[in-house]
């Protein structure tokens, strides 16, 4: 081991079973909603109990990506991991997660790293070990708040999708509907303003918007986006409507026959004590949640009716 490998411990105990917990962290399609530092995860293969992911967080105000290896032991409660594509400054970074029962229903989560840095310089060591510190915490403290929510985790984390396919279209002029959002406001009933930025050369925007629903209400979010051209773009809400505590999806674009697919995925988290506030007494958490899906659900359909029609609108000069 490098003489300047640096090795963290965080834990945090949490009124809610070991299983629940170790389930939340095995299924990284769910990270993004529920661990605020998470901006994407996707599982890339998947080989019995070992797996390879790709992440993107916020790292001391930076988007940075990576690919882990995850081993996930259900029977023990551990799941271990360790970076084969490192982002600077980090050379290497491995850990795990383990959940032990502490009686009373409770469960002490424990949190694991050992990293190194590029060059094995002690600035970089000492920035990774800040931006370790503060994700861990956050991550550990938002686990602990998901889980001892009283509803089965499918009803507490959910997701749901639609497709729209077209005929005689590029699906490059759908993917550029999308990616520019910019143009939403002249372009879709439902967005009132956008606000967005770019970091060259990355693939990630960061952008701000107005949205009005149905019935009159102006909601603003913020998202941070990571955009593959022509293929896919992935998102995250930083700053989320009232009714929902995490919020992430994705946009893909696929040939069709003889056109173009769009799909939008969704997965959200309700948040059970804004139920009342947002939607009106007696609302149930059941209802909140087919509302969030109904709200969402059109909003998606109307953006990908507008692409499509957009692409259909496009003129190639040979």
């Amino acid at each position: 081991m490098s003489p300047l490998t640096r090795e963290m411990e965080h834990s945090r105990v949490v009124r809610a079973p070991a299983d629940r917990l170790y389930a939340l962290v095995a299924d990284v399609g769910r990270w993004p909603v529920l661990l605020g530092p998470c901006v994407g995860a996707r599982q890339i293969e998947r080989d019995g109990a070992d797996e390879r992911i790709e992440l993107w967080a916020r790292t001391n105000g930076k988007v940075a990506t990576w690919t882990s290896r995850r081993t996930l032991d259900p029977v023990a409660l551990r799941i271990s991991f360790r970076q084969d594509r490192s982002t600077a400054p980090v050379a290497s970074m491995s850990g795990a997660w383990s959940f032990h029962p502490a009686g009373d229903g409770r469960t002490r989560i424990v949190l694991t790293h050992a990293f190194t840095a590029v060059d094995d310089d002690p600035q970089s060591l000492e920035w990774i070990a800040q931006a370790v510190d503060r994700n861990s915490v956050e991550e550990l403290a938002a686990l602990g708040g998901f889980a001892e929510r009283p509803y089965p985790l499918e009803q507490l984390v959910f997701s749901f999708s639609d497709r729209v396919e077209t005929p005689a279209v590029d699906p490059a002029d759908v993917y550029d509907f999308v990616h520019r959002c910019d143009l939403w406001p002249e372009r879709l009933p439902h967005v009132g303003r956008v606000d967005l930025a770019e970091e060259a050369g990355t693939g990630v925007q960061l952008m701000e918007m107005d949205t009005v629903t149905s019935d009159g209400r102006t909601h603003t979010t913020a998202s941070i986006r990571l955009c593959v051209p022509g293929e896919r773009i992935s998102y995250k809400q930083t700053v989320l409507p009232a009714l929902l505590s995490g919020h992430s999806g994705l946009w893909e674009f696929e040939k069709s026959a003889g056109g173009a697919a769009i799909v939008s995925h969704h997965t959200v988290a309700v948040d059970p004590a804004a139920v009342e506030r947002v939607l009106g007494a007696g609302t149930s958490f059941e209802e909140a949640c087919a509302h969030v899906r109904d709200t969402l659900g059109a909003n998606s359909r109307t953006t990908m009716g507008a692409a499509c029609a957009y692409a259909a609108s496009v003129v190639r000069r040979p």
